[in-house]
């Protein structure tokens, strides 16, 4: 690698530093509870959600409203040549009002029911993508905490892997070591550089993401670790999954619309019981229309009105029986996929649970990995001190001792992400933020 290449490389990444720490240093502190109140108001996740609830509760009230009078006012116009026929169904006429409503539907009741029901589902639907919102925003903010914290540790890295490259390189030219060590060197600041590129995508991209969720400029925003409250202890013993099956939405949700369904089928099975409608029409008719031609003389009026109820007596109906059975097995499936969930909710808790136990011991290991590899590098550079290592055997400790580092920064984040989806989860996520259920 050529010299003056080798100084643009430097130029350019002490650059990219700059504007990162730059864009920080000019953006506003946004709190974690902050962050989540703005996603909250701007997602369109929680708008879509409250749109089908209006949806389910338009509908609960449309079939509700069929026991209200149901009046229709139009006019069947018409010149009649003979016996007046009907017009669409009604005596031609200059006026015509009609008024209906249901009385007595004991499948219209159950489909009001269902209709109600099925609105609840929608109500806990609304919760969940709630919860979930809270989810990715706490997560990608959490994450974007991580990276930041990270690209500060990385700019220093860099700092030393660059002065080591400088001194290895003046020794290599005054014969004083191989010259096999200047391409080591290089390689320790181009591993660091490679994290610094990784770290610098990953925060752009979180701050991109966050910037969709809240409504900020992605240059606006800067984490504050302080406001991340700190995670509840997880004790092995504790009866997690029973808990999350008793709370979660998903299981509410899917019982809920079980019982709309078994509802539903049970009105699907009344549509053969006998109902009553009230009914009433009034019709102003025209002599035009030769209705006094064909009734006894005097006996004609302008003004008629009927007033009465409709009784049906369903007796045959083969469509309608196989209609009922296929809403049952609809049901039926329904009632079996609540069990499902049950299962799956409670298996993927309990994994959640272990899992964060494994996450703590490997996260306590490579902890004392990375504790070992600072006293390792501690101790070379008494060692060098002293003349009794050499630059080579500072760089490597180094570069193992950052190594250490980052893989101790990426297992803590994973035990942070295990523990944050168990509060969801448990139904303890909102409580958590601070946001309340």
């Amino acid at each position: 690698m050529k010299p003056a290449f080798r100084g643009t490389e430097r130029l350019f990444v002490l650059a990219l530093l700059l504007i990162s720490f730059g864009g920080i240093l000019s953006a506003e502190q946004l709190p974690l509870k902050r962050a989540v109140e703005l996603a909250l108001a701007h997602s369109t996740t929680i708008q879509a959600s409250q749109t089908d609830e209006q949806r389910a509760f338009a509908s609960y009230h449309e079939a509700r409203y069929q026991y209200l009078p149901q009046m229709t006012i139009g006019s069947g116009l018409g010149k009649s040549y003979g016996y007046p026929l009907s017009l669409e169904g009604s005596a031609p006429s200059i006026v015509n009002t009609t008024v209906q409503s249901a009385v007595i539907n004991p499948a219209l009741r159950d489909f009001v029911r269902a209709a109600h029901i099925e609105y609840q589902a929608t109500t806990v639907q609304t919760k969940d993508q709630r919860n979930q919102v809270i989810q990715d925003t706490v997560l990608s903010y959490a994450e974007l905490s991580k990276w930041e914290k990270l690209m500060a540790h990385l700019s220093h890295d860099y700092e030393d892997a660059l002065k080591m490259e400088q001194t290895v390189n003046e020794r290599v030219q005054a014969g004083v070591d191989n010259p096999l060590l200047r391409n080591q060197a290089r390689l320790n600041a181009a591993r660091v550089y490679l994290h610094i590129s990784q770290a610098q995508g990953a925060t752009d991209v979180l701050r991109a993401r966050l910037s969709q969720m809240t409504g900020l400029p992605a240059t606006a925003i800067e984490t504050v670790p302080e406001s991340i409250p700190a995670l509840p202890e997880v004790k092995q013993e504790d009866n997690l999954a029973s808990k999350a099956a008793q709370d979660s939405p998903l299981i509410q949700i899917a019982d809920i619309r079980a019982s709309s369904l078994a509802v539903r089928a049970r009105g699907e099975h009344r549509a053969l019981w006998p109902s009553v409608d009230f009914a009433a029409q009034y019709a102003l008719l025209a002599s035009f229309n030769n209705y006094q031609n064909f009734f006894r003389p005097g006996s004609f009026q302008p003004n008629n009105a009927t007033v009465g109820v409709e009784i049906r007596f369903p007796f045959l109906n083969p469509t309608q029986h196989a209609h009922a059975q296929a809403a049952d097995a609809t049901a039926l499936h329904a009632r079996k996929n609540v069990e499902a969930t049950k299962n799956q909710v409670s298996e993927q808790t309990l994994k959640l649970q272990r899992s964060v136990a494994q996450l703590a011991a490997a996260q306590q290991v490579v902890d004392l990995e990375y504790q070992i590899a600072k006293s390792n590098l501690d101790a070379t550079q008494v060692r060098v001190d002293a003349g009794d290592a050499t630059l080579h055997d500072l760089d490597e400790a180094r570069s193992q001792a950052n190594e250490h580092y980052d893989s101790l920064q990426d297992t803590n984040f994973e035990l942070e992400r295990a523990r944050i989806s168990l509060l969801r989860a448990t139904g303890d996520l909102a409580d958590w933020v601070g946001m309340g259920k």
